[in-house]
């Protein structure tokens, strides 16, 4: 079995990210990615609000340099209590 991947680096690549509306998500968010990728800036963030305002997603879209980058930034990302979902 190789470990290869279906992606060519570098890429753009959007990473979802879904949990409860709270003021500190976003920050939240970037505390996790950038240890991973420095060069995140306020423009990399899109976030909508669940049509009942109790969710909210925010897309992070990030210039991926391999795949060992992508894995280590979706486990800080799930293993967080305040997210719910990671995509």
């Amino acid at each position: 079995m190789t470990n290869e991947s279906l992606l060519e680096f570098p890429c753009s690549f959007p990473i979802k990210i879904m949990g409860h509306n709270n003021d500190g998500f976003v920050e939240l968010i970037r505390s996790l990615i950038e240890p991973h990728y420095p060069e995140l800036s306020d423009g990399d963030f899109v976030s909508k609000l669940s049509r009942g305002n109790r969710y909210q997603a925010v897309t992070v879209t990030i210039q991926a340099q391999s795949q060992d980058q992508l894995d280590n930034i979706y486990r800080s990302l799930s293993g967080h209590a305040d997210i719910l979902v990671v995509l």
